[in-house]
């Protein structure tokens, strides 16, 4: 398939995991993709792969809480290819969230950095994206929010209020500029295996979230680039204003699922397993 054929995106986020992997899917169906990290080395390796399977791309060094580097990028974006018609606001405030905890032990400037990339670095993209987007004809943006903002946690504070209010900028958004043919829809993704989770996560942790899915594996940032794509793509025309979660049905079922009524579901030699994991 083409889907992107003759389309510029911009991706934020785009040095590593689903930001990468979103990047790739759009250009291997010929897009034109500015590939935007805080890391520069990073957006440059995935520039670099995406030449070497034909694509075109572009890695540009920045970050989404400053407002000139974000006007800058979309300048850079139609400078060099004309403009956009598909964003991904993928970027987030990672690095802070060993730090992002109750609300009673959170440091306020935690709180501050991360509604300034997450939120504030958001709109900044979007502001700058829906100009060229009208100019354009229209356009598509996906913003990336996660089941954090779906539902309370014991820590994560600052970054859950921030995908929450992400999944309402983008209904404001679709609302306010679907006149104008430009799309908005927020993708919420669950327990999703990129490589830098993987090192954080010891294999407990991993197998004490995992419990909580109803299907048998986790997701990989592959599978959100699918959904990413799709949305972006012609094929979801008619669909706007939405937050689709990619969860693997960790959000779900009942409370009481992972704590005995998964274990029926379970191969009889992972009963040990099962039991063990409960205590947790």
């Amino acid at each position: 398939m083409e889907r992107f054929k003759g389309k510029v995106a911009v991706v934020t986020g785009a040095g590593a995991g689903i930001g990468k992997a979103c990047a790739l899917a759009i250009a291997r169906e010929g897009g034109r993709v500015v590939v935007a990290d805080i890391d520069g080395p990073a957006a440059i390796a995935c520039t670099a792969q995406i030449a070497a399977e034909a694509g075109q791309a572009l890695a540009v060094a920045m970050d989404i809480a400053d407002a000139q580097a974000v006007a800058e990028l979309f300048k850079t974006a139609k400078r060099r290819f004309g403009g956009v018609d598909v964003l991904v606001n993928n970027a987030s405030a990672m690095h802070l969230t060993p730090h992002d905890r109750a609300i009673l032990d959170l440091d306020v400037a935690v709180w501050d950095q991360t509604m300034a990339t997450n939120l504030r670095g958001t709109l900044l993209c979007c502001r700058q994206a829906i100009p060229q987007m009208i100019g354009r004809g229209g356009g598509a943006i996906v913003n990336m929010s996660s089941c954090q903002g779906l539902s309370g946690d014991t820590a994560l504070t600052s970054y859950a209020a921030s995908k929450a209010a992400m999944n309402m900028l983008s209904a404001s958004l679709a609302t306010q500029y679907g006149h104008a043919k430009i799309r908005c829809n927020a993708v919420a993704p669950g327990l999703v295996m990129t490589e830098r989770l993987f090192a954080k996560l010891d294999e407990c942790m991993q197998r004490h979230l995992h419990r909580h899915q109803l299907l048998p594996h986790v997701g990989r940032p592959e599978d959100v680039a699918a959904l990413v794509a799709f949305l972006l793509s012609e094929e979801a025309a008619f669909i706007t204003g939405q937050v689709v979660c990619i969860d693997g049905g960790m959000l779900a079922h009942v409370p009481t699922y992972a704590d005995g009524g998964s274990s029926a579901a379970r191969p009889a030699g992972d009963a040990a397993e099962a039991a063990a994991a409960s205590h947790w």
